[in-house]
């Protein structure tokens, strides 16, 4: 069996498994998605992987409103059904390209803060990877250990993979 990949915009409507989905920044990081996909295949192959990177490039300008909300509501589907069933896979890279017009990683500090929520409340089985460089890592290593000293912090994508698969 091998592991089903579950991208944007397609829903797979019977997840019969285990979800890992892939949370962190898209714009202005490198394809980590990619990586952590390879990674997991090959540690857990019967493992489900819902990753909101499209595989297609989308140009400036050509990402509609109507794409936006699509891939809004796909994210908080899979993120939801993950939450249920498997395990949140935080990987905070440091930006390799800056983009002025948007603070970097902003979505994905958003649902970090929600998903901590939710493992504290509910449960939900969460990680977090924080590359060296990332901004802002040492207040999210501070407050994570304050509220949820269960949550595993990791250093390196495959240390990060690993442990999802363990967590889920």
């Amino acid at each position: 069996m091998t592991t089903k990949v579950i991208l944007p915009p397609n829903y797979l409507e019977n997840i019969n498994g285990r979800l890992i989905f892939l949370a962190g920044p898209i714009q202005g990081a490198y394809n980590w998605q990619e990586q952590a996909i390879e990674t997991l295949q090959t540690l857990a192959p019967e493992l489900y992987v819902a990753s909101p990177r499209r595989r297609e490039i989308i140009k400036k300008g050509e990402f509609t409103i109507d794409m936006y909300n699509e891939q809004v509501d796909w994210e908080t589907y899979h993120l939801r059904k993950a939450g249920e069933n498997g395990a949140i896979l935080f990987w905070l890279t440091k930006e390799s390209e800056h983009i002025c017009r948007r603070a970097y990683a902003q979505t994905s500090r958003f649902e970090l803060a929600e998903w901590k929520i939710r493992h504290e409340r509910d449960g939900s089985n969460l990680v977090v990877g924080i590359e060296e460089g990332f901004s802002g890592a040492k207040y999210i290593q501070r407050r994570l250990s304050q509220d949820c000293p269960d949550v595993p912090i990791c250093s390196t994508l495959e240390e990060t993979c690993k442990t999802a698969i363990l967590i889920s």
